[in-house]
């Protein structure tokens, strides 16, 4: 098992790629903070996931685009496990709407989650990472943050953010054996996307088979987790500030 006796922290780990994430650490051996972002019996029903299938997890609640709440959540998951090794930074929200309409509301809350909360909880484990002597952050991008699409113009402005973010802490804190990387997923579905996948959405599916050179739409969340176990594992120690994305191949054209 490429994660044993590691502690984990996935944000968002009670749905769609957070919690196939979280589920296939605990295989790899790492016990899991399961983090929902207010309903605490949420990630109780992902823990009882991980533990049907003999992994270690716990749940936990932080709203982590509130300072007060990464740092509160991070100190309960070191006094539950008494250290942090990887830290995933999945919580987001996606609000789409076209320039004209996007609201103060809606950009406050796409930036603040996505962009702000990846940024203050990696501030968060920092002191546990050095403590150690090592860590792995691995932040949720998007193939949105590489690139762009239309009508959620503040959803790709965190995500882009997000690359860059990635950069700039693995040039600062890389010499501490501490690897900040970051996944760019494609179309995958999940809850947060779910709006896109209605049968009224047939051309936008369409179209997404057509810029794929796979001819694929929507991956499923599991595809993703090979790749954010290499990135927390000790195959990546080598790998800093690169975005990876996983993707079916839509960036290749």
């Amino acid at each position: 098992m490429r994660l044993k006796n590691k502690v984990a922290i996935i944000t968002g780990s009670t749905q769609g790629i957070g919690e196939a994430i979280a589920l296939r650490f605990a295989r790899e051996g790492a016990k899991v903070a399961i983090v929902a972002s207010k309903d605490v019996m949420r990630a109780e029903a992902v823990v009882k996931k991980l533990s049907a299938e003999n992994g270690t997890g716990a749940a936990f609640a932080a709203d982590c685009s509130r300072v007060s709440e990464i740092k509160a959540l991070v100190t309960a998951v070191v006094k539950k496990f008494g250290q942090i090794d990887i830290l995933v930074n999945n919580a987001g929200i996606m609000h789409t709407a076209p320039i004209e309409a996007t609201t103060e509301e809606m950009w406050d809350a796409q930036i603040d989650l996505n962009l702000k909360g990846t940024f203050f909880m990696t501030q968060a484990v920092l002191p546990e990472f050095r403590r150690l002597g090592r860590g792995k952050v691995i932040n949720i991008s998007s193939i949105w943050g590489i690139g762009a699409g239309p009508n959620c113009p503040a959803y790709c402005a965190a995500k882009g953010g997000i690359v860059n973010l990635t950069r700039a802490l693995a040039v600062e804190i890389g010499r501490e054996n501490i690897n900040v990387n970051s996944l760019a997923p494609g179309n995958i579905a999940t809850p947060l996307n779910a709006h896109l996948r209605g049968p009224e959405m047939q051309a936008y599916i369409a179209q997404m088979r057509a810029l794929t050179p796979t001819g694929r739409d929507f991956l499923q969340p599991d595809e993703l987790t090979g790749t954010a176990v290499y990135l927390a594992s000790s195959d990546s120690d080598a790998v800093h500030g690169v975005t990876v994305p996983v993707d079916a191949g839509w960036g290749a054209w």
